[in-house]
């Protein structure tokens, strides 16, 4: 502790001679990933301990939240690289997934910003589909699917399932949050087979165990706002009316599966998905009844708007005018002219 306090006091009290050290904070948060994604025992998941340690960076200063995230997309950016290191991205993987769930705000913050473009690389970490297969198949593959499914968790709303949150948000991006959670389903639909997942592989369980976690979220969260949109539907317009088809149908894809018999993660909730039915068929009326007055609208907007000849009398030239609105004027200032010409001569 005293060396710590040193090292510190040096720092603040000397800028100037110590501008290539990084802080105390950034080398206690590297030895706290470290510890936490050691690559020995490569099966097991970060203990209750260690990730308390790396939830308290979160609770500390912007400084040390920093560090943290810091380090961690290091670790993982290290870990993708060369032949890969499955074991120790499956951990990061592991990590990023319980930070983002329960960490602070300041914590979540700073994950989702550096995850969606890392600060010093300027690439995204978690682009992780050509991750090495390497020697452990099942564990690169896990590596792959994580990243891409905390991808698209990255681009959830906050406001999961709250009912005021629900009301008061516009149409579009009603359906734009029920797309987002329909993606997330969908992608663990797609999640490599439990019995890819050696039994004695405890960190690919604990993968497993957060996936269901996220679907099962995914599911609750679709349903809400499949509800919600139904009182709506009635005000919809014809673009978001579209919109909100082609998102239900997705959900209903979503029930469907190529997957084997015993594959637990074969599709939404039946109920879910035949209220998202039901809602979409109602949607593809409006969507009807939408387009004909479009059209009602466009023949009425034609018949109003054809054009007016009028001749100016000099030269006999005709001007075409694209709407009538201002014909009973054109035809007063022309008969204006003709008049003047026949004074004049």
């Amino acid at each position: 502790m005293g060396l710590k306090l040193r090292r510190l006091a040096a720092n603040l009290l000397s800028p100037g001679t110590n501008t290539n050290s990084p802080p105390a904070s950034a080398a206690d948060a590297h030895h706290a990933v470290m510890r936490a994604t050691a690559h020995y025992p490569s099966t097991a998941p970060p203990t209750a301990h260690h990730l308390d340690a790396l939830l308290a960076f979160g609770r500390g200063s912007r400084l040390s939240t920093s560090a943290l995230v810091a380090a961690l997309t290091e670790r993982l950016r290290a870990a993708s690289s060369g032949h890969g290191d499955a074991a120790v991205a499956l951990k990061c993987l592991v990590l990023l997934r319980i930070l983002l769930a329960r960490g602070a705000f300041i914590l979540r913050d700073q994950l989702v910003a550096a995850l969606v473009r890392h600060p010093s690389s300027g690439r995204n970490p978690l682009a992780l589909a050509a991750f090495p297969l390497g020697r452990s198949f099942a564990a690169s593959t896990w590596v792959r699917f994580s990243a891409r499914l905390l991808e698209l968790i990255l681009l959830l709303p906050d406001g999961a399932v709250d009912a005021d949150y629900l009301t008061a948000l516009p149409n579009s991006h009603l359906t734009a949050e029920l797309a987002a959670y329909a993606s997330v389903a969908d992608a663990v639909r797609h999640a490599p087979p439990p019995s890819t997942a050696p039994q004695h592989n405890a960190l690919i369980w604990e993968l497993i165990r957060l996936a269901e976690e996220d679907r099962v979220a995914a599911e609750r969260n679709v349903a809400a706002r499949v509800q919600e949109m139904g009182e709506r539907l009635a005000t919809l317009s014809l673009a978001d009316a579209v919109e909100l088809v082609c998102v239900l149908r997705q959900v209903e894809e979503s029930a469907s599966s190529s997957s084997p018999a015993d594959w637990k993660w074969a599709g939404m909730d039946d109920a879910v998905v035949g209220e998202a039915r039901r809602l979409r068929e109602r949607a593809e009326e409006v969507v009807l009844r939408r387009t004909e007055q479009e059209r009602r609208l466009v023949r009425r907007d034609a018949a109003g708007s054809a054009s007016v000849r009028v001749r100016t009398g000099r030269g006999g030239e005709a001007v075409r005018f694209g709407s009538t609105r201002w014909s009973d004027t054109v035809r007063t200032v022309v008969d204006s002219d003709l008049g003047k010409g026949k004074g004049d001569n």
